[in-house]
């Protein structure tokens, strides 16, 4: 029985998946982002942030882990130098997934993973959004705005009046009338 074992196999013997996780995250650590699919980036996701955050504390022992994970000096060079002066404050999330669509020949889910520091567009839009005020049901606020206006005009005189201003409160004017007239005749 397998309760409990969440771990994706990726049709793949043992074997076979830790190289492949291994070449893709020496491949990660040296192109800064790589083309996948979305079962491999998720895999490659849990293989190589916990060696990201044994990367920032140098020492030997550390070294000697990640090296029995990565298999190759260079990537160790790339991960203890270039990546942990990038990504040395962030408490976890060094990696980002980013959906591409769907493969042609099979229909696999494609996407893009990529170390999250080293993308210099997404770090230029981090600004903060301001957040959307609230409409109401009586409109988008378009009609206040035009309220505003008319009462400007009305309040100075030297200020010249449009037909459309003109229009617009005469059509106030006689809605008012009428409700003046339906209240007496009640």
């Amino acid at each position: 029985m397998r309760h409990g074992k969440k771990f994706n196999h990726l049709g793949r013997t043992a074997s076979h998946r830790k190289a492949m996780l291994s070449n893709m995250a020496k491949s990660l650590l040296e192109h800064k982002r790589i083309s996948t699919t979305l079962a491999k980036a998720k895999e490659l996701r849990k293989y190589i942030e916990p060696l990201i955050t044994k990367a920032k504390e140098d020492t030997t022992h550390n070294r000697r882990i990640t090296f029995s994970y990565l298999r190759n000096k260079e990537a160790i060079k790339l991960l203890f130098g270039e990546v942990v002066e990038k990504v040395g404050n962030r408490p976890g999330g060094y990696t980002r997934i980013i959906k591409t669509g769907f493969r042609l020949g099979d229909n696999a889910e494609m996407c893009i993973i990529e170390l999250v520091d080293f993308n210099e567009l997404m770090l230029k839009e981090d600004k903060p959004v301001k957040k959307a005020s609230r409409r109401s049901r009586r409109g988008s606020g378009k009609g206040t705005a035009e309220a505003a206006t008319t009462t400007e005009a009305k309040e100075s005189p030297e200020a010249e009046k449009t037909p459309e201003a003109d229009a617009s409160a005469d059509v106030s004017d006689e809605t008012t009338e009428n409700k003046d007239e339906d209240k007496k005749a009640e």
